[in-house]
């Protein structure tokens, strides 16, 4: 149960740390903004709701917030998790330094996978 906890308290640390960078970035959607997604929005069954968020909110409203819910009520871990590719691909092209938060992924990936 220890073990459970401390990796349950690194994965809220690295939550939070992506929230802070993206934040810093300027693609953090702040609440009551125009720009946060309607329940329709976040209802698509597409892959990222890749047909209705942009992939910054998609990791907001959707990733970030699925696992705050997790670790919430100490409830099981996906098997697997695989976003920084997607985060590589969708950053590259953006005119931000956005190596650190695609690191940071890449450190939620591996906290959900070890779990």
């Amino acid at each position: 149960m220890q073990a459970r906890y401390s990796h349950y308290a690194m994965l809220a640390d690295a939550v939070l740390e992506i929230e802070r960078e993206m934040r810093r970035l300027a693609l953090w959607t702040p609440e009551g903004s125009e720009n946060v997604p309607t329940a329709q929005q976040l209802s698509s069954t597409e892959p990222f709701c890749i047909d209705t968020l942009h992939f910054p909110q998609w990791i907001q409203f959707v990733l970030l917030e699925k696992i705050r819910v997790l670790i919430e009520a100490d409830a099981e871990l996906p098997a697997r998790s695989d976003i920084a590719p997607m985060a590589e691909e969708y950053f590259r092209p953006i005119p931000l330094s956005t190596d650190r938060l695609v690191e940071m992924i890449r450190e939620l990936d591996r906290l959900i996978t070890e779990a």
